[in-house]
C-alpha cells in the first residue's frame, strides 16, 4: 500500500489521561516525547498537522463540579489544565526539530498566542503544529468539542482521535471478550448507538462540516502515520460511501 498520506490537513485530539502513561496523575515525560516523535513522523510527511489536547490527567471540570464546585469555575480550571499539558507538547516537539505554535482560547499571552484563525493557519501553511489550548474558551463544552470546531474552522480533511484500542467497539474490548469492533460507521450510528467516541456536539458538529472522523490506537508506535496513509488499525467515522 502506498506511504503517501490520504489527507493534507489533520487535527489530532489527545486526552489528557493520554499523557499520564502509567501514573495516577500528571505527565510522564516519556509517553509526551513518544507523541511528539509520532508527530514529526507525520509532518515529514507533508501532512499539516494542528492538535487540541485535554486536560483530565490534572483536572477534569465536571468531577470538580460534582463534588459540590461550580461548574463554570471547575470547567475553567479544566481550560487551565489543556494549557499546562499544551505547553509540554510544544516543548517536546521543538525538542524534536518541529517548530510549534500554542494558541489559547483564553488570553494569556506571557505564554501562547491568541486563537486567530487566520494566523494559525498560515502557521501551518509554513510547516508550524499550531496546538490549540482553552477548548473553547466556553464552559459547558468539552475538548471533543474544540476539536471538532477548530478542525472545522481550518478546514481539516480529518479529526482523528486517538485512544487506547484500536478502533470504536460495541464492548470495551477490555472487559469484554469477543467485542464486535466496527470498520466504519456513520455518524448517525455513533449517536443512536451511544458509542461514547466524542459527546454528541463533536459528532454533530463533525458531520455537519463533513470531516470525517478516524478512531485509532495511540499505543501503537506509528500509529498516527499508519491512519494518515491509509494503512494500520482504525475506525473511520463518515457519511460518506467507501
Amino acid at each position: 500500500m502506498s506511504s503517501d498520506p490520504v489527507y493534507r490537513r489533520v487535527l489530532l485530539k489527545l486526552s489528557g489521561e493520554a499523557l499520564m502513561g502509567e501514573r495516577e496523575f500528571g505527565l510522564d515525560p516519556a509517553i509526551v516525547n513518544r507523541i511528539a516523535e509520532e508527530v514529526k513522523a507525520v509532518q515529514r510527511l507533508g501532512v499539516q498537522v494542528c492538535l487540541v489536547i485535554g486536560g483530565g490527567n490534572i483536572f477534569r471540570g465536571v468531577s470538580g463540579a460534582a463534588s459540590g464546585m461550580d461548574r463554570s469555575n471547575a470547567d475553567y480550571m479544566g481550560m487551565m489544565a489543556t494549557i499546562i499539558n499544551s505547553l509540554a507538547m510544544q516543548s517536546a516537539l521543538e525538542r524534536v526539530g518541529v517548530m510549534t505554535r500554542v494558541q489559547s482560547a483564553i488570553s494569556m499571552q506571557a505564554v501562547c498566542e491568541p486563537y486567530i484563525r487566520r494566523r494559525a493557519i498560515r502557521h501551518m501553511e509554513k510547516g508550524r503544529v499550531v496546538i490549540f489550548a482553552a477548548g473553547t474558551g466556553n464552559p459547558f463544552f468539552t475538548t471533543d468539542t474544540a476539536a471538532a470546531l477548530r478542525a472545522s474552522e481550518m478546514g481539516c480533511d480529518a479529526l482523528l482521535k486517538a485512544t487506547k484500542v484500536d478502533g470504536v467497539y460495541d464492548a470495551d474490548p477490555k472487559k469484554t471478550p469477543g467485542a464486535k469492533r466496527y470498520e466504519r460507521l456513520s455518524y448517525l450510528d455513533v449517536l443512536s448507538k451511544d458509542l461514547k467516541v466524542m459527546d454528541a456536539s463533536a459528532i454533530s458538529l463533525a458531520r455537519e462540516s463533513n470531516i470525517p472522523i478516524l478512531v485509532f490506537s495511540l499505543f501503537k508506535p506509528g500509529g498516527f502515520a499508519d491512519v494518515v496513509t491509509g494503512r494500520g488499525l482504525y475506525t473511520i467515522i463518515t457519511d460518506a460511501e467507501g
